[in-house]
């Protein structure tokens, strides 16, 4: 059995919020761009056909229990509690909790998993009611489910281990692990003709195998500084309870983005064939800007204001919230206002060829510029949220999830008709801008947000300059530059960036001297 360091959580150095979140932001780049080379591989191979449609349904569906139960709900509720055990009574403690929280969600997992495959037909029928049960379709998505969704279990246990590293500072490990599910994916494509069946058979089976790797991959890192856990008899202690109580509410509030792309998937069934894959795809492309800045954000936010209230360390927290606020509207309004801009050309560089032809691009550019008008608010979920987690608040954020998933069904009902695919997009980026706005206005009114003079100076001087880089976007002629597509692309948005940093800077938005001490440590 491995032994914790000595020494309680308090002695550890305050993190650098900034710089911590480029390690983890680096690295889900990496995984990122894998992410992009993977995904333009499937449309090149599977397209918007019926395989696409039936993999990603499969793909979903394994995704939304991981973000759930693994990642989100788990790790709002289990890393406060892990940093204050750590705190208060040492590593022998917190290892001895987290021994605990590892047998009962073994238990749990395993079970979920057995009841799932148990009932597969009517979960699939759930998310895509719109497939027709005696339809080649639903057959496929049932079969490709069941080989996927085991992939839960193990991502779930590797989550714990994610959320001990996270807690003791050592985010990179815990980043790095998507990148495992990006390569293996790269490699089951390139090796799916050998499968009996199909490319997409072979894909599922590489989502299971990519999840054993990734749980003996965080668990190396684990035993690594003193966190080798031991599989025990389940057992209900009193801070498993605390746990769950935790949990349960947090499902709902964590996992709002998640459960609205479900919904999403559920309507999108109901349309032509192909949206479903166009959804997919534009989500993919979103997730860009949200795991780089959102999502390593609220990584990194979650243990340092967990420790900073704890300690009393309140205007350290509300500093650490402004600015993370400040780091992320500079990178996310710019991203938004490109996506939503260049949506045609980037799609189509990425994914034209193959099996997707020009009418799936514009199809999928339409549910990106979509998605994309909600980036800027997803980061502000990312940045509020974790006020409530650390303060061991999980109900607030349920009863903000549970208003903005009733506004979400009444706004796709209202733009699937007129728009199809897009209005969904765009429902779930207005529902982003609503859960946003309620946090903000709950945190001020409980005194546990204040934006600083400095945010609330630079703010409206970085949107002017998102807003100057995207007249740049839209009026410079993409076509006329040199070269192929992708260098035309890759010269328009380094054009652009520049444009934004430069007026940012003259604006007053940001200051690049100071970013950089601040990058710097």
């Amino acid at each position: 059995m491995n032994n914790p360091g000595n020494g309680a959580g308090e002695h550890r150095p305050r993190l650098n919020v900034v710089r911590a979140a480029l390690t983890v932001g680096t690295l889900t780049l990496v995984s990122r761009i894998l992410g992009f080379v993977r995904d333009a591989m499937i449309a090149a191979v599977l397209g918007a056909s019926v395989l696409a449609d039936a993999f990603f349904v499969s793909f979903k569906l394994a995704n939304l229990f991981r973000r759930l139960v693994a990642e989100g709900a788990f790790n709002a509720s289990f890393v406060p509690l892990f940093a204050r055990m750590l705190d208060r009574h040492g590593p022998e403690a917190a290892r001895r909790f987290a021994q605990d929280v590892l047998a009962v969600l073994t238990a749990f997992v395993l079970l979920l998993v057995l009841g799932a495959e148990l009932v597969m037909p009517w979960l699939v029928s759930i998310l895509a009611s719109g497939f027709s049960p005696d339809s080649q379709r639903f057959a496929l998505a049932v079969e490709l489910s069941r080989i996927t969704f085991p992939y839960l279990a193990f991502v779930a246990v590797g989550a714990l281990f994610g959320g001990i590293l996270n807690a003791l500072g050592r985010f990179g490990a815990a980043a790095a692990a998507p990148i495992i599910l990006n390569i293996v994916l790269i490699l089951a494509l390139l090796l799916g003709h050998l499968h009996p069946k199909s490319p997409a058979h072979a894909l599922a089976w590489g989502v299971a195998v990519a999840g054993v790797i990734q749980l003996i991959y965080i668990v190396i890192f684990a035993r690594r500084l003193g966190y080798g856990l031991r599989l025990m008899r389940p057992r209900l202690t009193v801070g498993v309870k605390r746990l769950l109580y935790l949990a349960l509410p947090g499902l709902v509030g964590v996992g709002v983005y998640q459960i609205n792309l479900i919904i999403g998937t559920w309507f999108a069934t109901h349309l032509p064939s192909g949206s479903v894959s166009y959804l997919f795809y534009a989500d993919r492309l979103n997730q860009l800007p949200l795991g780089l800045i959102g999502v390593a954000l609220g990584t990194v936010l979650l243990p340092t204001l967990a420790r900073d209230l704890r300690a009393g360390r309140h205007a350290a927290a509300m500093e650490a919230q402004n600015r993370a606020i400040e780091v992320g509207m500079l990178l996310t309004l710019p991203a938004a206002v490109a996506l939503v801009i260049i949506a045609g050309p980037i799609t189509a560089t990425l994914f034209e060829r193959g099996a997707f032809d020009a009418r799936a691009a514009q199809a999928t550019a339409g549910a990106l510029a979509g998605f994309s008008l909600g980036l800027p608010a997803y980061v502000l979920i990312k940045v509020l949220a974790p006020v409530f987690f650390a303060r061991e608040d999980t109900r607030t954020p349920v009863i903000v999830a549970a208003v903005c998933l009733m506004g979400n069904i009444l706004l796709v009902g209202l733009l699937i008709g007129p728009l199809a695919h897009v209005g969904i997009a765009i429902a779930t980026a207005t529902t982003n801008w609503v859960n946003a706005l309620l946090l903000l206005v709950l945190l001020r009114r409980k005194g546990d947000f204040v934006s600083d003079a400095r945010l609330r100076r630079r703010l409206p001087r970085m949107t002017l300059a998102a807003i100057g880089m995207g007249l740049f976007l839209y009026f410079f002629p993409f076509v006329a530059l040199p070269g192929p597509a992708a260098l035309r692309l890759i010269l328009l948005c380094l054009g652009g960036g520049a444009i934004y940093l430069g007026l940012a800077q003259l604006l007053g938005g940001t200051d690049m001297r100071e970013l950089k001490s601040q990058l710097a440590g």
